[in-house]
């Protein structure tokens, strides 16, 4: 009994090293790739900044795409970790918690969601990941199911606007796809207070599409709220 008590501690604490190395492994990919372009980062570069031989990263990953591919659904990951606790906090009374969640993901750090977008589509097509890729769009599909049902339910209690549940998420991520651009752009990314301004467009984030923010032409024409576009003559 003691001997397969130690020889199952001993495979659960070789599967343990082996995890560590393997995220050893993407931590100094990434960090690299945060810092150089994605051509010119190569195992040979990973393998030293991670401390071990190039043979070894081989084990865990057959490819650079695998690498690629590891980055680009670890931050997947998170997004949904982020979403699934915001929608609990808002069935729980907390409406603007999913938004909340989402923005907050994705602002915390905005070189790595670039990186991430830069990756997937230079991934989309390729052949030797296409398993990663498949469970990429799962994972999307699943959350979008989830949004789906939390913007239905949100709508109904009159809390946002009455329109497709998929407005109400697609225009959070057209928001954080913004803010993401805004921070690149050779224009404004010159400002010192990004992290403030990243806080301000989450905050916006969070009450987008409350109720009484829109109203479509089809009910402007109908209750006759369709602004008056002349100018007012002068007294």
């Amino acid at each position: 009994m003691s001997n397969k008590t130690s020889s199952a501690d001993r495979i659960r604490e070789k599967k343990k090293l082996f995890l560590a190395r393997e995220q050893k492994i993407i931590d100094a990919a990434l960090e690299l790739f945060l810092k150089q372009s994605i051509d010119s980062v190569t195992v040979s570069k990973i393998a030293a900044v991670a401390g071990i031989g190039k043979g070894t990263v081989y084990k865990h990953f057959l490819t650079k795409n695998e690498i690629l591919a590891r980055i680009m659904l670890d931050y997947e990951r998170n997004i949904t970790n982020c979403l699934a606790a915001g929608i609990v906090k808002a069935e729980e009374g907390d409406p603007g918690a999913a938004a909340k969640g989402y923005f907050e993901a994705r602002l915390e750090r905005p070189e790595l969601d670039r990186l991430v977008q830069q990756l997937e589509a230079r991934l989309i097509d390729s052949p030797d990941i296409a398993d990663q890729i498949n469970e990429l769009h799962r994972t999307r599909r699943s959350n979008e199911e989830s949004l789906s049902e939390l913007m239905n339910g949100l709508i109904g209690e009159g809390i946002l606007e009455d329109v497709p549940p998929h407005f109400h998420y697609l225009a959070c991520w057209a928001l954080a796809q913004g803010a993401v651009e805004l921070c690149f752009n050779a224009s404004w990314n010159y400002r010192t207070d990004t992290k403030e301004l990243m806080d301000f467009i989450t905050n916006i984030g969070v009450t987008m599409g409350n109720r009484g923010q829109y109203r479509s032409p089809d009910k402007k024409a109908k209750t006759g709220t369709v602004p008056n576009t002349k100018a007012k003559p002068k007294k």
